[in-house]
């Protein structure tokens, strides 16, 4: 008889989250070659490619399509030995962002059509197809008003998931600060081109990740863990940085031991993670252990948001609204005069169970300063 051989799920698991199956690329009965990619493992904050250990046939799926795993767990069994068939059509030639995509809405890549070259499937191509199911499922509720379903994706449910979590663990404290973005501007505009041209993208966030590791060596407390016991002080600064997907929803790689960087590697360190977190290709390091995280709202052009929701199990979270030119009063020279300034909201929420307003105010107030005395 022959071995059968098992497929397990990760054996390291991103802390606070909740794996689900997503797509399984290969059905009962489908022939299968040793590290290819057999299916994926979807959280709120990653996607993994599970891989065939052994060639031959597929025999058992234990754990359908958006179902929760546990780390270790047992997904399925390939009977091993057998000729190994050439991959599904297209299957191999699916961009990472396209199997998030096919993970997220439970489709079978077979069932789209590909409008790219050779009849590759696109992300244009999935989001045309699920538009047209949503149109379809086109219900009216009582009194004629038009409505219509869309099924939660596995990553909008972990979220919401884990915001109703945080919220209900640590009561949410808001501070506000007003921070002038003068000298960093100025930083910014006299060294932008020498960073580009070496390939780096020096963007307002490399800053604000600067000026929080400042902040967090002034008032360690907020780069901490809450225990029932004790309050657990991290020395290493690992900070993430909350990011949009371009299909929806968040992700916070880290910055690790940013610290240990100077401006120029956190601009590198930072366009590599955003980059990999928008095109799917981050790895479950990437996402874990983080001690701090910066919401970088301003980007989309919101001024203010609070509370914004800790990723648990940090004690707080920086917030940073939209730089905009505001006219703002200065005393010059005995004489107070109006000037025209970029200037931005900063907020810091925290776990009031750690920390304290003072201890809140005493951190802005060091990002503040480090922001408007750069040099």
């Amino acid at each position: 008889m022959a071995e059968l051989i098992t497929i397990s799920a990760p054996t390291e698991q991103t802390e606070g989250t909740e794996m689900v199956v997503g797509t399984w690329f290969k059905q009962v009965g489908d022939s299968v070659t040793e590290n290819e990619p057999l299916l994926e493992i979807s959280t709120d904050k990653v996607t993994v490619e599970v891989a065939a250990p052994a060639t031959g046939i597929l025999r058992e799926i234990l754990k359908a399509a958006d179902q929760p795993i546990q780390a270790g767990e047992v997904l399925g069994r390939i009977e091993q030995g057998g000729p190994a068939a050439a991959e599904r059509p297209g299957a191999g030639e699916l961009t990472p962002a396209v199997r998030r995509l096919l993970a997220q809405h439970g489709l079978d890549a077979s069932a789209i059509s590909g409008t790219g070259r050779g009849g590759r499937i696109t992300v244009q191509d999935v989001e045309a197809y699920v538009a047209s199911r949503a149109g379809a499922s086109t219900t009216t509720l009582p009194g004629g008003y038009p409505s219509r379903r869309v099924p939660h994706s596995p990553i909008r449910r972990s979220i919401a998931q884990h915001m109703v979590q945080s919220v209900a663990m640590a009561p949410h404290v808001t501070t506000v600060f007003e921070a002038d973005l003068s000298a960093i501007v100025a930083h910014r505009e006299a060294h932008r081109a020498a960073f580009e041209a070496d390939g780096v993208k020096l963007t307002y966030t490399a800053y604000f990740v600067r000026a929080s590791v400042a902040a967090l060596q002034a008032v360690p407390e907020v780069n901490s863990r809450w225990h029932e016991d004790a309050l657990e002080l991290f020395e290493d600064c690992n900070i993430g940085v909350a990011t949009a997907l371009p299909e929806g929803g968040l992700i916070v790689p880290v910055i690790h031991r940013a610290q240990a960087l100077d401006l120029r590697a956190t601009a590198e360190r930072l366009q590599d993670v955003t980059q990999r977190a928008r095109s799917g290709t981050l790895v479950p390091r990437d996402v874990q252990q983080g001690t701090f995280s910066i919401s970088n709202h301003g980007v989309s052009g919101s001024l203010i948001a609070a509370p914004i929701v800790i990723p648990q199990p940090q004690s707080a979270i920086l917030g940073v609204g939209k730089v905009e030119r505001r006219p703002v009063a200065w005393m010059r020279e005995g004489n107070e005069v109006v000037e025209v300034r970029p200037r931005g909201y900063v907020t810091l929420t925290i776990d009031h169970r750690v920390l304290d307003g003072h201890q809140a105010n005493a951190f802005l107030t060091r990002w503040v300063e480090a922001i408007e005395r750069w040099v």
